[in-house]
């Protein structure tokens, strides 16, 4: 595992049943030692400092189904049977139009 000058690395979290990406969140080894021993994703929260069990509080937790490395040991991917909306705004997922996401800019082809 590849860690950043934080002692952080990314995790994306998609919904094993449908493949949709429901978040991203950061990891560090505490985090992702828990996630294993408990079968339930946790994350380094960045802004609390402090680590964070997803759903701890609201009850949507996030059961890992597999963890999965990049190419570049630096990033992970985690398919997970969610037992609720991912995001803080209710929605499903933190890149739905409803949940402030949606795309930043339109590319076209060729475009710059």
């Amino acid at each position: 595992m590849r860690y950043n000058a934080d002692g952080l690395v990314p995790c994306v979290v998609q919904d094993a049943a449908g493949g949709e990406v429901l978040m991203v969140a950061y990891a560090n080894a505490e985090a992702l030692a828990a996630t294993l021993a408990t079968g339930e994703a946790h994350f380094w929260s960045r802004s609390r400092r402090e680590l964070w069990h997803k759903g701890g509080t609201s009850g949507c937790v996030q059961r890992v189904l597999s963890a999965r490395l990049d190419c570049d040991h630096d990033a992970v991917l985690l398919a997970v049977r969610p037992a609720g909306p991912a995001c803080h705004t209710g929605e499903v997922s933190c890149f739905r139009d409803g949940a402030g996401g949606g795309a930043v800019v339109e590319l076209e082809p060729g475009g710059a």
